[in-house]
């Protein structure tokens, strides 16, 4: 199981690095264009947007598993350590739910735009807002994987944990 969490870990980290590096190199290129040329890519603003709200989506679910989301504690610290617990299982519960309804929502939403199509690339709006269950999906499959040692003792399992047994990420990022 560990051995599937860390491929699910690598391959949602190299998506983030492949998007990143496409919108770079569109960018990069767009302006290359325009101070060489004086013409530019008529899609590349489209493009970079669209690579920006999938990268969102898709890296939330990594920022949750260490941790990089905001947080309020105030309330948490006054529970002695069951009442801590109990309050870090009703917050999974909370926010498996709120995925779960999020999920449904990206889904419908990406339903009713598909026969819409993006003005410079054509591309149906549908692709675009896959993004959303996208993300909503691999935010459930990272908070299911923290959500033990999160309940139990208010830790994640953070890329630094991971990089202690030897792995790391893509690129060499251990968080």
């Amino acid at each position: 199981m560990r051995k599937l969490e860390r491929i699910i870990v690598a391959l949602n980290a190299w998506a983030l690095i492949v998007m990143l590096s496409a919108m770079a190199l569109v960018v990069g290129a767009n302006v290359a264009l325009r101070y060489l040329t004086a013409h530019s890519l008529p899609w590349a603003d489209e493009a970079a947007r669209y690579l920006m709200i999938w990268m969102t989506f898709g890296g939330a679910g990594l920022a949750l598993r260490v941790g990089g989301h905001v947080a309020i504690t105030n309330l948490h610290d006054v529970f002695p350590t069951p009442g801590q617990r109990l309050l870090r299982g009703a917050i999974v519960l909370a926010l498996l739910g709120f995925f779960v309804f999020m999920v449904w929502v990206g889904w419908t939403y990406a339903q009713r735009m598909q026969y819409q199509v993006t003005p410079a690339m054509r591309l149906p709006f549908f692709y675009v807002y896959l993004a959303m269950p996208v993300g909503f999906g691999l935010l459930i499959l990272h908070l299911l994987m923290i959500a033990k040692p999160f309940i139990m003792a208010g830790d994640y399992k953070g890329l630094k944990g991971d990089a202690a047994q030897g792995e790391t990420l893509p690129g060499g990022a251990n968080g």
